[in-house]
């Protein structure tokens, strides 16, 4: 039976890519649109993307504030929740007590510990929920969504931090300490609101880190699922930055090799966790591409092993707005609701 959502923050670059990627999957019926700013306005001129298509373009965005829930529990099943951190928290701790299962993409809920999420973010408006929520990467945790009420999607860096390194802190074949995580992100990540650092003309032609030495907000988040597959306490060294570009992430990652470590059992280890799911484990001599997976819900990871340094270069390639947010949300539902997880998912990048 198709299952009616709304999108809360549809008119961000997440809340687009939902939009797109809901009208066009099989089991899902896309019932609500909501914004704050953009309210009231109609799609087709805040998406332009969705011109020509009658049944979408000429719907306005509604208002939502979270003491509507009720009301919006006789229309929808399912709502991705898109909105800055805090706000999301409200609006899903409202929408669930209206009986409305929650995806939200913010970070509100991605982070078990109220005190950890405290210290980056302030404070929480909904502490309670933190137990409840389950981190929706399904390649990790896919027995916990099965019919999870309550989905955090991960951030888009994490995600291509966790997927090239979990699989081999788990099976212990590089040191759980000394890691170091170098990511470039395309300018999208950034938001779709303006400012002088992502004006185009101070992006096209540069490369620049930001917010270095340990001061990004996903590094609390990547140090907790890096955790939970080493079974102990990771600290990494994480340093961002952005790149000239509109879409994707590419990750480096650098672990100290066990004795013994081959690329190989890297490339193994990887296959094997990611039996089930949307990663792609490249084969020896290759490496990823953000181009290869544009507009795809797919990871790329590939592992090198520099024997000169005894390190494990493990690296992956997202779409930071897909697989690194809206694609992978979707993901999550399927697997939630019983669906396969590319269901309704684009799997072949927009190339070149």
């Amino acid at each position: 039976m198709t299952v009616r959502v709304g999108i809360v923050g549809a008119s961000g670059y997440t809340g687009a890519e939902l939009v797109r990627l809901v009208v066009g999957h099989p089991e899902l019926q896309l019932e609500y649109v909501g914004a704050r700013e953009k309210a009231g306005q109609r799609l087709g001129d805040v998406l332009p993307a969705t011109e020509g298509i009658a049944s979408l373009c000429d719907r306005r965005l509604e208002a939502f504030e979270p003491q509507s829930a009720g009301e919006l529990a006789a229309r929808v099943e399912v709502v991705f929740t898109a909105l800055p951190h805090a706000a999301s928290a409200r609006a899903g701790q409202a929408l669930l007590e209206a009986g409305i299962r929650v995806v939200d993409l913010s970070a509100d809920f991605r982070l078990t510990s109220a005190a950890v999420y405290e210290k980056w973010y302030g404070e929480h408006p909904a502490k309670a929920l933190l137990g409840r929520a389950v981190y929706g990467l399904p390649e990790l945790h896919r027995a916990e969504l099965h019919d999870a009420r309550l989905i955090a999607a991960p951030g888009c860096y994490p995600t291509s931090s966790i997927l090239p390194l979990a699989p081999l802190l788990s099976a212990g074949l590089v040191e759980p300490s000394g890691l170091v995580i170098d990511s470039k992100s395309g300018v999208s990540g950034a938001g779709r609101s303006a400012a002088p650092n992502t004006h185009f003309p101070e992006t096209s032609e540069g490369m620049r880190a930001y917010k270095v030495a340990g001061t990004h907000r996903h590094l609390p988040e990547i140090e907790q699922e890096l955790s939970r597959a080493a079974k102990l306490p990771v600290t990494v060294v994480f340093t961002p930055h952005l790149a000239p570009f509109s879409r994707g992430i590419l990750t480096t990652a650098y672990a100290r090799a066990m004795r013994g470590t081959t690329a190989e059992q890297c490339r193994e280890a990887a296959r094997e966790q990611y039996r089930e799911g949307l990663v792609t484990v490249l084969g020896e001599g290759r490496v990823p591409d953000t181009l290869w997976v544009r507009g795809s819900a797919r990871a790329h990871v590939a592992y090198a092993l520099d024997e000169r340094a005894g390190v494990v270069v493990a690296m992956c390639a997202i779409d930071n707005l897909a697989k690194g947010a809206s694609a992978q949300a979707i993901q999550a539902l399927n697997v939630c609701l019983g669906h396969p997880d590319g269901l309704g998912l684009p799997q072949v990048g927009a190339f070149p």
